[in-house]
């Protein structure tokens, strides 16, 4: 799997990049600056972007942008962003196009190895990988009705699951239910969010999207 990682801290960038490696990846581009990520992007064409949202030459969005804009150009893109705190701005603008193949990591979740890699290996495939605490934080800003508001408190929760990617057995275990209860609570919120029936891994991503989006 083919991977372009952005990530201006030289330490923080080999390690990661070792990491990957280590764990089967192939970087086809480790970058710091977020020029060099767009051009990284549009001409590798990567299986997966793995992105910190602050790069020179602005340190501020500028690895955000140029992911997006890359995005742009090459519809579906999977992108991974870390970030060393909860920006609702940036998580909102990452989902904004409707599409899966996101991720919003904090930093610290990077020295969890597994799951870090996990993560990746997610967004890669076309899913999401949400940080429980950029989770957290969307679900307390403004803006949170419609169709969401139809779900009951327990399929609220095992969309919040969902939403970190976790999959119906581990959404079990985590909720002390049996599986055939949680594919019930599943199958009753792609009615309610009136997600026409088709592949349920596709479903899934869509239901996050809506719930992150609100």
């Amino acid at each position: 799997m083919r991977v372009v990682l952005a990530e201006d801290l030289y330490l923080l960038r080999e390690g990661l990049s070792r990491l990957l490696t280590a764990h089967g990846f192939e970087i086809v581009a480790a970058v710091e600056t977020g020029p060099e990520l767009h051009r990284a992007l549009i001409g590798l064409r990567p299986d997966v972007a793995v992105v910190d949202v602050r790069l020179p030459p602005t340190q501020t969005d500028e690895g955000l942008q140029a992911a997006l804009a890359a995005r742009r150009e090459i519809p579906g893109l999977p992108v991974l962003v870390l970030s060393q705190h909860v920006e609702q701005l940036y998580a909102r603008e990452l989902l904004a196009d409707g599409s899966g193949g996101v991720g919003y990591l904090l930093k610290d979740r990077v020295f969890n190895a597994d799951q870090f890699v996990d993560a990746v290996r997610r967004v890669a495939a076309g899913g999401t990988a949400m940080d429980p605490d950029v989770i957290a934080r969307l679900l307390t800003g403004p803006g949170r009705a419609g169709p969401l508001a139809r779900l009951t408190p327990r399929e609220r929760e095992v969309l919040e699951l969902m939403a970190e990617g976790r999959s119906n057995s581990a959404i079990a275990q985590r909720l002390f239910l049996s599986e055939s209860a949680v594919g019930k609570h599943t199958a009753n919120i792609f009615g309610k969010l009136e997600l026409a029936p088709s592949d349920d891994d596709n479903r899934r991503v869509l239901a996050v999207l809506a719930y992150l989006n609100g």
